[in-house]
């Protein structure tokens, strides 16, 4: 006996048959993933005995106190081991970060606090690095190539980079600066950090006074560059522009010494928008810190 199926059930099962199949969507990325997917550029020079030194900084020197060759035998089972002795200020590294309290201006650091009252035999005991926010571990970043939107390999010694040329730069990028981001200027001197040190200590580009106020009014966090004073040198009036604009009057961080050529290659023709990975030692009272500092791009 064979079962008739109504010509209205037969309508419904070619509806239902034509209905497309749901597709399950992919869960999205996790925060692992997302990260790992970027790409890492350090910033960083390696730092040793003979790296360039600000004149005006106490000298670095690291030798090892214990080798494994004198401590062999010292622990039974056959393991022996090396450690070192270093001795150096916060305001080496390659590259550092100054602190808020490292420059004052008039007696005064930023915010208006005395500065000779904020400091003691152990370290400043006012915005010392240890301060530094753990919510800027990782920021928006803008890389300014002066350089490049010069169309030269590096800047001339001596050359003051002024607001028209971080405006113009910013406008070929095609990026805009907002209030909090850090700001990182290449001049192309890094490439002379290990391939002609005698130059990378002499006269060096960097931001003046007008320069460091442009920065100032745009509320960033942070600003940092290739060379080893940010300012430039020599500086046509005021000694340390950028330092005193910035540190003291604006409460920006200051970074120096940053090895800038990959990230200036990668980001060519591309915005100059990326996160910027900071995370200073939390030296208690230090007015300043070594960094290993990285970029995350796309």
């Amino acid at each position: 006996m064979h079962r008739i199926i109504p010509f209205f059930a037969i309508l419904t099962l070619l509806a239902a048959c034509a209905q497309p199949v749901p597709v399950e969507e992919a869960p999205p990325p996790s925060l692992l993933e997302t990260v790992t997917s970027a790409r890492v550029i350090e910033l960083n020079f390696i730092w040793d005995n003979d790296a360039p030194l600000l004149e005006l900084n106490p000298p670095f020197s690291m030798r090892l106190r214990s080798t494994h060759e004198n401590t062999a035998g010292a622990i039974p089972g056959g393991i022996a081991f090396a450690d070192e002795v270093m001795e150096f200020s916060g305001q080496h590294g390659a590259p550092t970060i100054d602190a808020l309290g490292h420059i004052s201006n008039g007696g005064t650091l930023y915010g208006g606090l005395d500065a000779a009252a904020s400091e003691s035999e152990r370290g400043l005991t006012a915005l010392g690095v240890e301060h530094y926010p753990s919510d800027k571990f990782v920021n928006r970043g803008v890389l300014l190539d002066v350089a490049r939107s010069k169309g030269v390999d590096a800047l001339a010694p001596g050359y003051e980079i002024t607001p028209q040329d971080l405006e113009a730069t910013a406008a070929a990028q095609g990026v805009d600066i907002r209030a909090g981001d850090s700001v990182i200027i290449r001049t192309g001197f890094g490439q002379y950090y290990d391939g002609d040190r005698e130059r990378y200590m002499g006269f060096r580009p960097g931001i003046g006074e007008a320069g460091a106020q442009w920065l100032g009014e745009r509320d960033i966090f942070l600003t940092g560059m290739d060379t080893m004073t940010f300012d430039v040198i020599p500086e046509a009036g005021t000694v340390f522009p950028a330092h005193r604009t910035l540190i003291a009057g604006y409460g920006v961080y200051l970074v120096e010494n940053l090895n800038l050529e990959a990230l200036g290659d990668a980001l060519a023709g591309r915005t100059g928008e990326f996160a910027l990975v900071i995370n200073p030692l939390r030296f208690r009272g230090a007015t300043a810190s070594p960094l290993n500092a990285f970029a995350l791009i796309e």
